[in-house]
C-alpha cells in the first residue's frame, strides 16, 4: 500500500477507474485497472492498495507502485508544469520547423525535399523560436513521447550519424 500526501491547491478525484488530478495549471487524467489497482482519497492523502486476489498479487504489487509514480509525476505536473528545451543544430543543410494543429514538420534536414511529419501527442504544446524548441505540458508522458517522437523523427536513415548530426537534441529538462 502506498501513500501520497496530496498538496494545498491539487485536487484529486476518483470516479470508476478514472483518477482526476487538478491544479493551478491544469488537470489530468490517469485510468486504472481496477483488476490490479485500488485508489481511495481520504482527506489530503491517496491511498493506493493492491487487490488482494492471490493469483493476481505479483501483478498487482507491481502496479500499485508503478501508479504511485504516475500519479507523483501527475501532481508535480498540475503544480509546476512539464518543460523539455530542445535545440536544432545543423551543419550541412539549414533546418526548419512549422507546427501546423498536432503535427510538426521539419523541413530541409539533410536537404530532404520532403518535410519529416512529427506527431505532437494530448494537450502538449511545442513552441519555436529560432533554433530553440520548448516541448510543455502537465503530464509527463505525454511531453516524454513527444520528445522521443521528435528524436526518432530526426534519425538519419541511411547517413552516417558520425557525419550527419543534423537534428534536433534535448538540451535542458524542467
Amino acid at each position: 500500500m502506498y501513500e501520497i500526501e496530496i498538496p494545498s491547491g491539487v485536487s484529486v478525484a476518483v470516479s470508476g477507474d478514472e483518477v482526476t488530478v487538478k491544479g493551478k495549471l491544469g488537470s489530468v487524467a490517469k485510468h486504472t485497472n481496477p483488476k490490479f489497482v485500488e485508489v481511495n482519497v481520504q482527506g489530503s492523502k491517496i491511498t493506493i492498495s493492491e487487490v488482494k486476489e492471490r493469483k493476481l498479487a505479483r501483478k498487482s504489487a507491481l502496479a500499485t507502485k508503478a501508479f504511485s509514480s504516475v500519479l507523483k509525476g501527475s501532481i508535480d505536473g498540475v503544480q509546476n508544469g512539464i518543460e523539455v528545451k530542445m535545440k536544432v543544430l545543423f551543419a550541412h543543410f539549414p533546418t526548419s520547423i512549422e507546427i501546423k494543429g498536432n503535427k510538426m514538420y521539419l523541413k530541409n534536414l539533410f536537404g530532404e525535399k520532403v518535410p519529416r511529419e512529427i506527431d505532437i501527442v494530448g494537450s502538449t504544446k511545442v513552441e519555436v523560436k529560432g533554433q530553440d524548441v520548448t516541448v510543455k505540458g502537465l503530464d509527463k508522458y505525454e511531453v516524454g513521447q513527444t520528445v522521443a517522437n521528435i528524436r526518432r523523427g530526426c534519425y538519419a536513415r541511411g547517413y552516417d550519424t558520425r557525419v550527419f548530426q543534423d537534428g534536433l537534441y534535448v538540451a535542458a529538462e524542467e
